[in-house]
């Protein structure tokens, strides 16, 4: 059976409560992520994710000055516009529990916290490699 361990992102870049909104659109950017779990004395308190930070923008069709964007991208921080207390999946979990729960709730992605702990988050693009993976092996056969 295939865990949720066998196809995760082991130590996922994390931010804290306090992280600005414009560092996080940098970190997403330079690790080319779109979810971020939150930590707080590394605890999970929550995911942060790129829709998360469209919104906290507002629209691009909004008029506002110049100002008005950089206060948001210095005064918002990830606490003010992540989900709390986020959804997770253990990692001895199967992966395919991990894939319907995203699924069925049109997740991107899901924090892996073994007892209370982060280890890790599997995304979309994991369980997409997991099968690109899983159907090369079968055309070898």
């Amino acid at each position: 059976m295939l865990t949720v361990a066998d196809i995760m992102t082991s130590c996922p870049v994390t931010v804290g409560r306090n992280t600005p909104l414009g560092e996080i659109i940098g970190i997403m950017k330079s690790h080319a992520c779109r979810q971020l779990p939150v930590v707080d004395d590394g605890q999970l308190i929550g995911i942060i994710t790129d829709r998360d930070v469209r919104l906290a923008m507002n629209s691009p069709l909004t008029m506002r000055e110049r100002a008005q964007d950089q206060a948001l991208l210095t005064g918002v921080t990830a606490e003010a516009c992540m989900t709390a207390d986020p959804m997770t999946i253990e990692s001895s979990a199967p992966a395919t529990l991990a894939a319907n729960l995203m699924k069925t709730y049109k997740f991107g992605a899901l924090p892996v916290v073994d007892e209370g702990v982060l280890v890790g988050i599997v995304a979309t693009s994991d369980i997409l490699s997991s099968y690109i993976k899983l159907l090369g092996e079968e055309e070898e056969k």
